[in-house]
């Protein structure tokens, strides 16, 4: 299997990363203020940590759902937090127009699991050079993502993850299947396991999506102990009851530490 160099953080190279931030950026100062917690509690625990958060969430379930800043502003907003705390960023594209744009800024473009076939997109996202996290659609077989790969490789992509978020299963729910973790890694790339999402109910509470934030450490610690995760993506909020985005499934920035120390041990473990 490859490694991913991103800054200083590697996927596939014998140590977890984390991969972590609110869903969206709902303002400059909080955050800055997420972003300088996060980076301290991984220097102190030792963890490789990119940061995420998106300028836009142009996949809300309802029209009237806040989506962000925007391009320029939430992209001004990433920047001042790679260069405040040295943090590698990772943020979300959703038109081939944004790669060039966000590649300029951020170190990982991400595909969102609903356009994970949109070609454009991908090689889009390929010719800009930077790192790309291709999350698996929640209607896809994960033997089914080898062509997304395809895509992203042909197009010269030559720094790849795959991340698993669940798969559709029923109206309103999601089921993690942990065997897709080792097919996936099976495709010669990273493999990283999106917790929160995991545990998502698309469209489960009306006009947003609910979830179940009680099953995302639990997921966590199954995917990480199969031996083929490479690294954990969490949505955290320092009050997820207010966030304005995926409330119902981010992580207390509370709960952060004693979820990310327990991984890091599974890890050692099946490493």
């Amino acid at each position: 299997m490859r490694k991913v160099r991103v800054g200083s953080v590697v996927f596939g190279g014998g140590e977890l990363a984390f991969i972590a931030g609110p869903c969206v950026i709902e303002s400059r100062a909080g955050c800055l203020d997420l972003a300088g917690r996060l980076g301290s509690l991984a220097k102190r625990l030792r963890a490789p940590l990119v940061f995420k958060a998106s300028f836009d969430k142009a996949n809300r379930t309802s029209a009237g759902s806040f989506r962000g800043p925007g391009l320029e502003a939430g992209l001004a907003v990433l920047a001042e937090v790679k260069a405040r705390f040295g943090l590698p960023i990772l943020t979300d594209i959703h038109e081939p127009g944004q790669a060039a744009p966000v590649a300029a800024v951020a170190d990982i473009l991400q595909i969102p699991a609903f356009l994970c076939r949109q070609t454009d997109l991908l090689v889009a996202a390929a010719e800009t050079g930077c790192a790309v996290n291709v999350k698996k659609g929640q209607f896809l077989a994960p033997e089914d993502m080898a062509h997304v790969v395809a895509k992203l490789e042909g197009a010269g992509c030559r720094r790849i993850i795959v991340t698993e978020r669940g798969a559709s299963f029923g109206y309103h729910n999601l089921v993690a299947d942990m065997r897709s973790l080792p097919i996936l890694r099976g495709l010669g790339w990273p493999v990283v396991f999106d917790a929160t999402h995991s545990v998502q109910r698309p469209g489960g509470a009306g006009k947003e999506s609910g979830g179940d934030r009680r099953w995302a450490p639990v997921l966590a610690r199954a995917a990480v102990a199969t031996g083929c995760c490479d690294g954990v993506f969490l949505e955290t909020h320092i009050a997820p009851e207010r966030a304005l985005s995926d409330k119902a499934n981010a992580i207390a920035l509370r709960d952060v530490p004693a979820m990310w120390r327990v991984l890091k041990e599974i890890h050692d473990v099946v490493a």
